[in-house]
This record gives C-alpha cells, structure tokens and sequence, in this order.
C-alpha cells in the first residue's frame, strides 16, 4: 500500500485534536494555522427555484449527462443573483470594493449571432466569473448596434422579397419604422443567444447605440468636436456603393483577388462583367504622329481623363514632358506629367491615364499637379456630365464595352490582357465599388491619433497580442480625416442645419450650423445672419453618422456620459466604472473600432478609456476559408449548442444567401462533414472548445469535431462526480470536520500527490487567465482532471475508499477509517477546486455539479436551514490556499510509480501481440512482473506501493535489487523495459518458436513504422526550414506543423524504446 504506516502512534491524540475543528464551507477550515486555505462562500442567501432545487438536492444525478437538462434553469438563477437587490457578496472582503468594468462589443441587430460572437462572449465570460469570484464587482455591459449600413441593406432586402417594395417607395418615416421593428424582433433574440451562451451580463442595464442616452451622447459629441473646430465638411473621395446608395467606411470593402479574367455577376444585372483585364489603347501625341499606349481596368472613365503621366526617370518618354495628348473623344489636349508616385516604370507601359474624379491614386495626383477633377460616372453608377450623347444614361459596366468598340473604330484599341486585379466589392450588396467625389462630414483626427499612438508606445495603454501593435501604429501614425457622413435613413441624423433654398430670399445654401436641437442651430443662424428666423427656415442635413462614431463613444456613454455632471447615481457609476478594466473584441477592428474609442474617449474624458487591449483572432471554417454566409460556411452556435439535423442544415443554406455556383459545393461540404447533422454538444462544451483555441497570434479554424471530443470531457466531469458521490458519504459515528492538515500522517502517497498536483493546476489556471492566455488554462484544468485525478488518483483511491486496503485488524480500525476520511476529504476537495477552478469557461455544468458536492459536505448536509448559493458566491481558488499542499518529494515518488505501471502495461501489451494464447484470461492467472531497482532507495519506494501497482495492473510483483544475488534482468525469455536509470520491470515470455517468429515480426512492423515516421518528421523539418517559410506560410499551418513534428518525434522515441526491448528478447531465443 502507499505510504503504509504502523499502527503504533496513538490516535486518540490526533482525535483531541480534531474534535476542536468543524466544517466550514466545503471541507475548508477556519484555523490560525492556515486561514489561507479556505474557500469561502456567500453569506447572502440566492434562493434556488423550485424546480432547481428539486434538481440538485431531491433528484439523483441523471445516469448520463444531458446539456439539454443541466443547462436549464441557471441563467435566470443567475440573473437573480446579479440584480441589483441581491448581488454575490462573500465573506471574504479582500476584493470587495474593486469594480471590474468591461462592455461587451455590441453585435449589430442583422440577425443572429455567429461563432465570432460566442467567442467573444466565451472570454469575458470567463474573465468576469473569474474577477466575481475573486470578489470584484463586476460591471459587463451588454449592448447592441443599431449597425446602420448592415441593418438598413437587410430590411431592404426583405421588404424587396416580401413586398417588391424599395424604401423609397415607403418614405423615410414609414421606412424606419420598419427598421425599428426589426430591430425588437432581432434585438430580443440576439439577447435570448446570449443567455444560451451563459453569459453573466448586467442584463439590467443594457446599451443600444441609437437609444436616447447613446443618441445624446453621439449628439453632445458631434457638437464638441465642431466647436473645437475638429469636425468640418469637404468634398473628398469617398468609397460609393450605387446599390445602397451610400458611402461606406473602408471595413465594409471586401478585396476580392482575380488572377484573371472573370465573369462576375452584380446586384441588379443580368449579365456577368468581365473583370480581371487589362485594356490597352493609344493616346496620340499633339502635333505628331506619335502615340502613348495606355492601361486601364476601366476604359468607361476615359470621358473623365484629364491627363496622362510617366515617370520621370523613364528614358522611354522623357522627350514627351511636358507635351500634350489629344482625348480620343473629346479631341481637346490634356498634358502629359511627370509623377513618381503614380506611375510605376515597370509595371505596364509605363504611361498612366489620369482620371481625378473616379481614383483615389488619380485625385491625389491632380492635387500635385493643379488638375481639374471632371466627374464622368454618377452616383447611381451611370455615365453623366459633358460627354458624348450616345454614353450618357449609359450604365457604367455597359459603357465600357462600348467604349472598347469606339475606341476600335478609331484604331486606337490595341489588345486586351489577363491581369491580377483586387476588385473593391461592398460587402453589404455585393456591388463593385464606385469612388466618387461628394461633399462630406469630416473628423480631423491627427493629434487624437497622435496621442493615442503615443499611448501604445510609452505604455501607457498595451495590446495584446504584442504583434498587433504594428497594426495599430501603422494606421495611426497614417491616420487620414475620418469621413463620419453616410447617406442612410438609419442611424444617428447628423446635427447639422442649414437654410432652405427661398429662406429669407435665400439660395439655396452650403453654410451649416451644428447645434444640438434645431432652437439651437436657429439661434447661431440668427447671430450670424443677423435676422430672425423661424425653425421652419432650417432643414437638418438628411445624412447620418457612421456607425463606428457611436459605438467610438460606448466606453463612457454605456456608463451614463454625458448626464454624469447632472446626475448623482450616474456620476458614482461612471467614476467607478470609467476606465475599462479592459477591452476584448476581435483583431480584425482594431483601428475600425478600438482606435477610435481611444481616439474620442480620450478626447472628451482626458483619460484612455482602457489600459489594456486583448485581441482574439478571426473564427475560420474548418479549411481555414473565412465564414460568409455567400459562402455557405456560417456556424450558428445554437446549432452547435442544441443540435440541428442535416435534412435542416441544407434547408437554411438553401433558404440564404448563397449564390447558385456556390449553394452545391457548400451543400456537398455540409453533407461531408456533417452526415447526421450536429449532435447536441451544450453551451459548456462549446466555450471550452473556443477557449481551448485561444492560441496566441493564430487564427481559429474551427471544427466542430472538436467540440463534441469536448462534450465527452464534460461527460468526464459527470461521470467522476456521480460516481465519487456515493463514496463521500460518512460512515463514522460523528459528522466531524477532517482538516486535511491534521491528517498528513494519514494521508497516502496518492493523496499528498494528487494535492500537490492541485496545489500546482490552481497557479497554473489563475496565470492563465491573468495572462490573458485562457488556452493554457483549459489545457490545465482538463489535463488534471483527466490525467492525474480521474486515471490516476480516483484508481489509486478506491481500495482505500472501498475499504478494502487494510488486514482486518482490530488494531488498526481507526488508522483505516482515518484514511478513509482523508481520502474522502481529498476526493471532495479535488472535485470542489475543480468545479470551481472551471466555472468561467463551462459554467452549467460545473454549477450543476458543484451544488450536488456541496450536498455531499456533512456540515452543509446536516444543517437543518441551509443557506443556498452559487458556485459564482464560491472563493476562486488560488495559490495561497494550496500552496502548503506542495510536495515535491511526492509527486517524484508518485511520478516513478505511475512511471512503472505505465510501463507493465506496456510489456502486457507486448506481450499479448507476442503470445495470444499465453494472455491469462483470469485474475487467478496473473503473471508475474519483476522490478529490478538498481538500489535500495528505489526499491523501498516501489516496495510501499507493491498493492497499488498489483491492483491496478492485475499481476503480480517480485522485486530485485541489482548486485543482491537476485535473478539479472538479462535472465533468458524476459520482455525488459527501462522506466529509468534506476528501474526495470520485466515480464516472461513463452520460449516456442511461434514467439520466435512473432517477436521477428513485430520487430520489422516496428522498424517500418520508424522509417516512415522519420520520413515524415524529415520532410517537416526540411520544409520548415525553407526561405520562405516563416514569411509566406499561414501562422496556422506553422503550428499544425509544429505539433505535428512533436507527435511524431514522440512516435519515432517510443517506437525506438520498443524495439531495444524487442531486440534484447530476440537475442535470447
């Protein structure tokens, strides 16, 4: 047995001792001796509800675990327990005045949530159970996004599809009527997802960017900013989509790559448009015969030439500067310009057209070189301006074929070629971008871009992952005036008046007022005019803000700003609140979104408004594509979370947004990897998944496989705790406290190890968390549970807990039960660490099975009133509980013993591919394993654990130490294997020559498996070692690879061990 002692020591000493001791919490102590090691848990009583209490305290653990079951009812228990009249408090008050403020990043109201979404919700998640229950009061703010492009184009859409109705033809009031109820319906759905999701937001206060608070708040900040002369309107090049009619933010331009030429059809046409060509044709030289071939992409802006240009270091044309072409059209002459920026010597001929109005490259060219801009293509995408009659009305795409034909007649087209080109899509319509000029709403954001670079590089604020950083700094220290203005009907009206065409004899007017109300912006029209005005005189500017521009606010606007000077309650709860403890959302809108909270926030509070920044990567499909839903890969957590059955799962992708070419390959991918459809894996089994994913830098390609491996763990946890349940029950005569403390000379070997290994996994998860690096701690916390508490210490623990272990010997009754107390102590003490250790990242669960160990605690099982509470009330625990639970000399000890049974089951194992018919079949019939230790020492330490090794490998065990006249290991027909330097263990095998012949084929198996895995592991090596290969290779395939080339080195070692064994057999025979 494990660490076996006599019975000489008196126990009745050890029992006055113990009498002095009660239970406090869950097997905690309160002792002077070690205070630090208890968990507390809430004074403040969270009723269970009826059918939670019948659950947990009535109702026998269910024989399998079902999520559908275990993860109804605690959502809205734990709602209960986070309203305002009955917040967690515990007992330990270290923490209890710290706020921990985060918000969560508003999903947009378009419709469901995506697994991008369920990632995000996973980490805060886990990192505001984790600060509530290290007692912080945790303030996450849940919120949505009035999404103004997003949620406009999809209501668009809908009503086209329903009723063959535009907005237009219902108005803009009636249309945004509309939108306002979609935005109720999706609105209370997307918050229904995040109750599936377990998420612990103050549900209490939620935001939603266009409600009246965040509308004040965008209004009082647009205003501010005028004042400081920050806001102001110019015409700019600005991305347009004709489709929707607006101009969008650089987020919303998809680049989609063409190596060649493409048909692509477009939203509102019926033929496809060849794209991914270059056009070639001539320009004429004044006063020659000469000629300057051109490319272009697009032949349709030609009318909107205004010059070419060359390089002015390209030999080829430099007797051409500052000389003139003839417009093929037009015939009038447009100069030819020298310009390093634009043209690229060697890419083309080298000679540029130069067409300010439909170019962001071609404008800023015109701005060096005095150019006009003349604006050939019109915001509906059609030909316009002064040009020839039969282009105007001509929609763009459809000029330019004619055009092309133009251009033959007049022999001046000269070829068409294949050319990579990055079309800019809308990622809303699907329409191919149009740049325009157009008068818009700016922000100078220069010094707010300087700051809050400058807050990155002194740290005042930091990003993680660090890599980011570049990210940041490259945008920032780039920054350009931010185009705040879109010509939508949803979303924030710009505060921005000005007088209508016949007011007070007025024309119609450029001159604007920004003011808060409409009384305001008459009042500053007055001062300046100098004559009164009625309200009717103003009309406000019909465009709205950017999305971004409110949800840039959130940081202080979602905490009351700006009422806060004006009330009191909200003064209190923006102070404490402001800053964020810190900022999580994904790493694809780092500038989009978290560079503009810096930029404003800061602007308007003189504060970051976060001192940290953690970024998660984008969620990929399981080939590393990025979701779309026009692609058909779109993962829907309830899916995952509830089930779904194929035959629905090819019915939602029919009945969405793919296109016809892609619907059949997404249909044949589904029917692939989903052949019956998703199984039911929980929410829990879904967030451990996401976490376990979190590695940093990398992107995510999710596998929903994966999450179903996860769903077996949480069945793992079921299974450990409904069958140690039982086993926690006391049999003893009085219902005594057992301070695990008191009991170290009762402790077994496998006890003080499986302690310490806690004692280790607790600082493991905290630095995980702390760190930001949630992978880690999912790895932790599931290796401990799995490899060390369920296969190694429940194994080694159930002869003791059985009761089994010891000779019936009356002197020895109360050394048994002791260590069947402390085994119980430690049972439950593992189980109830690990419950809460997990409880941020599977929160179902591990309630569910927390409140039935805590049932188990005699203290809380006697109590005639118990007071219920939440694992969420429960002390998270940390190193300073544990740390006098580290044993370095047990886990050596213990690491050796499970070193040895690993390798007798090892040789078994051999043994029975060598020997199938000399595999005993009973226990009567165990064979014999000798351990040859090469001293004493080692063989006291294995002799200790003789029964344990015996019980849990079914043989039996002869010990020999090398050098004491003992049979040597090299005795004739034995199986060898090396556990280490200092032991052996070995096994008999028939001497036939059916063994002969089985031994010399498992050798050449073995030998083959280690040529082929060499092989493999080679050509890993030598592809990771390529020039390119840390540059070019995706960062997730560099770490597929990696572990990969760990697998099969590990492969390549043992394969290597066995065949030294096999080997050394074969030289007996």
């Amino acid at each position: 047995m494990l660490a076996r002692r006599g019975c000489v020591k008196s126990f009745a000493s050890r029992r006055v001792l113990r009498s002095t001791w009660r239970f406090s919490g869950v097997f905690g102590v309160h002792s002077n001796l070690n205070s630090s090691s208890i968990l507390s848990i809430s004074s403040l009583s969270v009723p269970l509800t009826s059918e939670l209490r019948e659950r947990v305290k009535h109702a026998p653990l269910a024989p399998t675990y079902d999520p559908t079951v275990v993860e109804q009812g605690w959502q809205q228990y734990w709602q209960q327990a986070l309203s305002p009249n009955t917040q967690l408090k515990r007992m330990d008050t270290s923490s209890s005045n710290k706020v921990f403020s985060m918000i969560l990043p508003p999903p947009n109201v378009t419709g469901a949530l995506h697994i991008g979404h369920a990632l995000t919700i996973t980490i805060q998640d886990a990192i505001a159970r984790w600060h509530r229950m290290r007692g912080f009061d945790v303030r996450w703010l849940p919120g949505l996004d009035h999404a103004g492009i997003a949620t406009q184009s999809v209501v668009e859409r809908k009503l086209h599809k329903e009723r063959g109705l535009s907005r237009y033809d219902l108005g803009r009031e009636a249309f945004v009527d509309q939108v306002w109820q979609w935005n109720e319906q999706y609105g209370s759905k997307i918050m229904n997802q995040i109750d599936h999701l377990g998420a612990i937001v103050k549900k209490d206060q939620p935001y939603f960017t266009l409600d009246e608070q965040r509308s004040g708040a965008v209004i009082n900040a647009f205003v501010t900013l005028h004042e400081k002369g920050l806001v102001y309107r110019k015409r700019r090049m600005v991305n347009w989509c004709p489709t929707l009619q607006t101009a969008i933010s650089d987020i919303e331009v998809d680049a989609e790559q063409l190596e060649k030429a493409t048909r692509k059809m477009l939203p509102g046409r019926d033929k496809a448009v060849e794209f991914g060509v270059m056009h070639r044709f001539k320009y004429q030289v004044a006063d020659s015969d000469e000629y300057l071939e051109v490319d272009t992409t697009r032949p349709e802006t030609i009318f909107g030439d205004v010059a070419v240009a060359v390089h002015p270091d390209d030999s080829r044309y430099q007797r051409y500067h500052g000389r003139y072409v003839l417009h093929p059209f037009s015939k009038e002459m447009i100069p030819i310009v020298t310009d390093e920026t634009l043209v690229n010597m060697e890419l083309g001929t080298g000679v540029v057209k130069v067409t300010p109005a439909h170019d962001p490259k071609d404008f800023e060219c015109a701005q060096r070189h005095a150019l006009p801009e003349v604006e050939v293509i019109d915001k509906y995408g059609k030909l316009c301006g002064d040009i020839d009659q039969e282009f105007i009305g001509l929609d763009r795409f459809d000029a330019r074929q004619r055009v092309v034909e133009a251009l033959q007649k007049m022999s001046l087209y000269v070829d068409k070629l294949d050319h990579a080109t990055a079309l800019s899509i809308c990622s809303r319509s699907g329409d191919v971008i149009e740049p325009l000029l157009m008068p818009q709403w700016y922000v100078d954001c220069s010094a707010m871009a300087k700051r809050a670079a400058d807050n990155v590089r002194n740290g005042v604020m930091t990003i993680e992952p660090k890599s980011h950083a570049h990210t940041w700094f490259f945008f920032l220290d780039n920054i350009q005036d931010w185009c705040v203005s879109r010509q939508l009907w949803w979303g924030h009206r710009i505060p921005a008046y000005r007088l209508k065409p016949g007011a007070i004899g007025a024309e119609a007017s450029d001159k604007w007022f920004v003011a808060a109300s409409l009384t305001e912006a008459r009042q500053k029209a007055e001062m300046e005019l100098g004559c009164e005005l009625r309200d009717e005189d103003l009309e406000q500017d019909m465009d709205v803000l950017d999305t971004w521009f409110s949800s840039g606010l959130l940081p202080l606007s979602a905490f009351g700003w700006p009422n806060a000077s004006s009330d009191d309650a909200v003064t209190q709860d923006l102070s404490a609140s402001y800053p964020l403890d810190i900022m999580e959302t994904g790493s694809d809108i780092l500038f989009f979104w978290v560079a503009r909270m810096a930029m404003l926030c800061e602007e308007f509070s003189g504060r970051v408004p976060f001192e940290k920044v953690l970024l998660h990567p984008m969620v990929r499909d399981k080939a590393g594509r990025k979701m779309s839903k026009s692609l058909g890969n779109v993962i829907d957590p309830l899916h995952v979370i509830n089930g779904i059955s194929l035959d629905q799962l090819l019915s939602d992708l029919q009945g969405g947004n793919v296109g016809s070419r892609e619907l059949q390959k997404a249909e044949k991918e589904l029917q692939k990897e989903f052949p019956k459809g998703i199984p039911t894996c929980g929410a829990d089994a879904l967030r451990f998944t996401l976490a376990s994913y979190l590695q940093q830098g990398r992107q995510i390609n999710m596998d929903v496989q994966r999450v179903v491996s996860y769903r077996h763990f949480c069945n793992k946890l079921w299974n450990a705790v409904r069958y140690a349940l039982p086993l926690l029950e006391r049999d003893d005569e009085a219902l005594e406290s057992v301070d695990l403390a008191l009991f170290r000379d009762d402790m077994t070997l496998a006890d003080r190890w499986i302690m310490s290994r806690l004692a280790a996994v607790t600082s493991e998860v905290n630095d995980g968390i702390a760190a930001n690096q949630l992978a880690t701690s999912v790895s932790a916390i599931q290796r401990f549970f799995v490899q060390e508490l369920c296969d190694v210490y429940i194994e080694f623990s159930k002869p003791v807990l059985y009761g089994n272990r010891l000779e019936e010997d009356d002197d020895c009754t109360e050394e048994r039960r002791a260590r069947k107390r402390s085994a119980q102590a430690t049972l439950h003490r593992c189980l109830d660490y690990s419950m809460r250790l997990l409880h941020p990242f599977t929160p179902f669960v591990t309630e569910e099975l927390w409140q039935r160990i805590r049932e188990a605690d005699p203290l809380t099982a006697s109590r005639e009133e118990d007071v219920e509470t939440s694992i969420l009330c429960a002390e998270y625990p940390e190193q300073s509980h544990v740390s006098s639970w580290i044993d370095a000399d047990a886990e050596e000890r213990m690491a050796l013993v499970i070193d040895v049974i690993h390798g007798i089951r090892s040789l078994r194992h051999t043994v029975k591919v060598l020997a199938p018919n000399a595999t005993p079949t009973a226990d009567s019939e165990r064979p014999t394993v000798r351990i040859d230790c090469a001293n004493a020492t080692v063989y006291s330490e294995l002799k200790d654990a003789q029964r344990d090794v015996e019980t849990l490998c079914r043989v039996n065990v002869d010990f020999a130490v090398s050098g004491d006249g003992s049979p040597s290991s090299s005795s004739p027909h034995v199986l060898s294997h090396s556990v280490s330097d200092s032991c052996r263990v070995m096994l008999a095998v028939p001497d036939d020559a059916e063994t002969t012949q089985r031994v010399a084929n498992e050798i050449s198996r073995l030998e083959k498996r280690v040529a082929k895995s060499t092989s493999a592991a080679e050509a890993l090596v030598r592809r990771q070692q390529g020039p390119h290969y840390v540059t070019k290779v995706p960062e997730t395939v560099q770490a597929q690879d990696a572990q990969r080339l760990v697998q099969l080195q590990t492969e390549i070692q043992a394969t290597e061990k066995s065949l030294v064994a096999l080997h050394e057999l074969q030289r007996l025979y």
